[in-house]
């Protein structure tokens, strides 16, 4: 574990900011002004040390049901927070599953910045030319589609309702990968696109999908499952698809359960069932899921109870991550994390699907989609080549 919390503002750097979540108006003049990086073989609670170290840097957030001030002249303005899917495991007393295949990326990252009036820093000389080798898929179409096998044994056996499996690629790159990573950002529907980075290591964003937010005093969260292509045909069979269907409203209910774990009793709700909504060139579904805050919340205990997301592990959760520690051949390592911004004022987290992380010389790539009953392999590991395709097609810029 490393921290870094220097102490005088006016000598550190600007930076413009990029994380998903931060204050549009304050992204350009902010200062970082403490970090901390946690890997799960440093032991303690991720959650636990996040909202100890926020609370140790003015971002008291013990309490979710109050909320503190932004001030957008002076002092703290918030922090990016970063938590991996390994990390999400490890606070559930359950196996991390395989080594991530980019170890210099850390499994909780949290960022403080503070505001700034000085003039903004010159801009970083032109990054070495930009190259992106071919990519290396971690496992076959044929292992893929084993695996998928796998879990429809599984609920056949009673085991699983339901398992997300995901896959993995990696390329070689030269250059800088952060500009790279960046442009992910800028694909449709990237609600969460934005990008994150420390010595060794960097992520870039382009998920559509809300973890956990606080809005309006209520805890949100907006689970995605099911996908088809962006055509008036794909649309209409995303809707009528009874199996796309069941698989979202299963881990709905279990969205439903993991706020109920930190809500007032009886104010778990679901405010939009099943809606269409395009990503890049995809229809996927998508609910709202809400519900008030048990009094005294804080942010620790609500990390705890939504990681890792629902909607990328499966149900019952417990028994879908000793699964998908079992089946998937490499870690997760970026894929399937938190990802966004916490201030004073504000909580807002996305999920980290559609997310590449450069470590080394490899740039990584993580895609795959839930598995049910009535899963064809064929069409599973086509719909991961799908998700996986507009990100390739960005980064080989």
């Amino acid at each position: 574990m490393t921290r870094n919390g220097p102490d005088v503002v006016e000598a550190l750097p600007q930076v413009e900011v990029d994380a998903p979540g931060a204050p549009p108006g304050c992204r350009r003049r902010l200062v970082e002004t403490a970090r901390l990086h946690w890997s799960v073989g440093d032991g303690g609670d991720p959650a636990d040390l996040a909202q100890r170290f926020l609370a140790a840097h003015g971002i008291d957030r013990g309490d979710l049901t109050r909320p503190g001030r932004h001030d957008s002249d002076a002092g703290v303005c918030g922090a990016a927070l970063y938590l991996s899917a390994a990390a999400g495991a490890y606070t559930l007393g359950v196996s991390p599953g395989a080594p991530s295949p980019a170890p210099a990326l850390p499994d909780l990252v949290v960022v403080v910045y503070h505001h700034t009036d000085r003039p903004a820093s010159p801009p970083p000389p032109a990054p070495a030319p930009w190259r992106l080798g071919p990519w290396q898929d971690s496992w076959t179409p044929a292992a893929h589609a084993a695996a998928v096998a796998a879990v429809r044994d599984a609920i056949a056996r009673g085991d699983v309702y339901q398992v997300n499996i995901v896959g993995h690629a990696a390329a070689g790159y030269t250059g800088d990968p952060l500009p790279a990573l960046a442009r992910l950002a800028a694909l449709p529907g990237a609600r969460y696109g934005g990008t994150l980075h420390g010595p060794g290591w960097a992520l870039g964003c382009a998920s559509p999908e809300t973890l956990i937010a606080v809005e309006h005093g209520r805890l949100v969260t907006r689970p995605i499952k099911g996908t088809r292509p962006a055509t008036p045909a794909g649309r209409r069979d995303l809707l009528t698809s009874a199996k796309e269907r069941a698989e979202h409203i299963m881990i709905v209910d279990l969205e439903r359960n993991d706020l109920a774990r930190v809500a007032r009793t009886g104010s778990v709700r679901v405010d939009e069932l099943f809606a269409v909504r395009r990503w890049c060139d995809l229809w996927q579904a998508e609910s709202t899921v809400s519900a008030a805050p048990a009094d005294g919340l804080g942010l620790a205990d609500l990390l705890r109870a939504v990681c890792p997301g629902g909607s990328v592990t499966g149900a019952p959760k417990h028994a879908a991550l000793a699964h998908i520690a079992a089946l998937e051949p490499v870690g997760r390592g970026a894929s399937m994390g938190a990802l966004g911004w916490v201030g004073p004022d504000r909580l807002d987290l996305g999920l980290t699907i559609r997310t590449a992380a450069a470590d080394g010389n490899l740039l990584h790539l993580w895609a795959g989609g839930g598995i049910t009953w009535d899963s064809d392999p064929a069409a599973e590991v086509a719909e991961a080549a799908a998700k996986a395709a507009p990100i390739r097609a960005l980064l080989a810029g």
